[in-house]
């Protein structure tokens, strides 16, 4: 096994763990944690797959954004250390439910889709070539996606405000 092989290995353990243990924590705080190490070592596969600029808009979008924001609304609004109320079973069924669809839904593609080798020349990744790409609207474009990325950072900031406004219990 090459060292290669190794460091991929690593931080595919770091991020199946990081996510496994955000979902799965009671403590709001240390979900939060652990989807920052998470998002971190999705960011240190760019890096291994040599992807160093959706690497960096992992880390300065993610890591750096929707993270910060969720941690900066946990400590506005709430005690960081608070647990989370424990969810009813009918909502634990429906999530594993809805993982396993989803989980299903992504093995079905891989299982139908018809992976093909082009011949084509490579594109160099130069910042002015992923924003063509990015913007294009042609065939192999991904205007769409890059837009369907900023709802999401809408989304975020959304949720970010709704958990702002959240009324804090009347201490007697």
């Amino acid at each position: 096994m090459s060292g290669s092989t190794i460091i991929f290995y690593l931080l595919a353990a770091l991020t199946l763990v990081s996510g496994l243990l955000a979902v799965t924590t009671g403590m709001i705080f240390r979900a939060a944690i652990y989807l920052l190490f998470s998002l971190i070592g999705i960011a240190g596969i760019y890096f291994w797959l040599q992807y160093e600029f959706i690497a960096a808009v992992q880390i300065i979008v993610y890591v750096g954004g929707i993270v910060v924001l969720i941690i900066f609304s946990i400590f506005l609004t709430q005690q960081a250390g608070e647990e989370l109320p424990k969810q009813k079973m009918g909502r634990q069924i429906f999530s594993a439910l809805a993982a396993f669809c989803g989980l299903a839904l992504v093995l079905v593609q891989l299982v139908q889709h018809e992976f093909v080798i082009t011949n084509g020349k490579r594109i160099e990744p130069t910042v002015a070539n992923i924003g063509n790409q990015m913007l294009g609207v042609s065939d192999g474009g991904y205007a769409l996606p890059f837009e369907v990325v900023s709802i999401l950072l809408l989304a975020a900031l959304i949720g970010c405000i709704v958990i702002a406004l959240k009324s804090k219990p009347e201490t007697e």
